[in-house]
């Protein structure tokens, strides 16, 4: 019998009202803040990953999900956010006066890092991240910290309250 690759995880019926909770959650917090979504693909050119992190990095060294397609490029499934919105906001001059600054995004996305399976790690994850382009103002950071907070509170995660932290269980 054929069974799910170790380090994944099937997201049932009986669990997936949870996700909708989260991410619905998420997204109404983020929308309140003027993040958009932003989605890029599940793979890139490892070149990218390389650059961003470093060659000599665990990511790039041990944990991508790396192959050649049938085009003779050098892929990998996508390990962290960032690297693939910067190209985006770079390749679609997003930085242009027809948008907007600063560019507030955000992303839902499975990852993906080739790690040892253990509590809470997985090879396939899903990461909720946000990134701002075209602001020095410190407040940026601040507003990033309290929308962390406010997205906690909307979802009831706090030091007092482990009975709702156990949403996954």
């Amino acid at each position: 019998m054929l069974k799910k690759p170790k380090g994944t995880e099937d997201i049932l019926p009986v669990n997936i009202d949870k996700w909708h909770y989260v991410e619905d959650t998420a997204r109404a917090v983020l929308d309140s803040y003027n993040f958009k979504e932003i989605r890029t693909p599940l793979f890139e050119s490892i070149d990218l990953f390389k650059r961003s992190v470093g060659n000599t990095t665990d990511i790039v060294s041990k944990e991508m999900y790396d192959f050649m397609d049938k085009g003779d490029r050098h892929l990998a499934l996508r390990p962290e956010g960032t690297a693939p919105i910067a190209r985006a906001y770079i390749e679609h001059k997003l930085h242009g006066p027809e948008h907007p600054q600063p560019l507030k995004v955000y992303y839902m996305e499975p990852m993906f890092r080739y790690e040892r399976p253990q509590a809470g790690r997985q090879r396939q994850f899903h990461q909720l991240g946000i990134e701002v382009f075209g602001s020095t103002n410190p407040a940026t950071d601040v507003e990033g910290i309290a929308l962390a907070m406010d997205l906690f509170d909307e979802l009831g995660l706090s030091n007092e309250s482990s009975e709702k932290i156990q949403l996954w269980t």
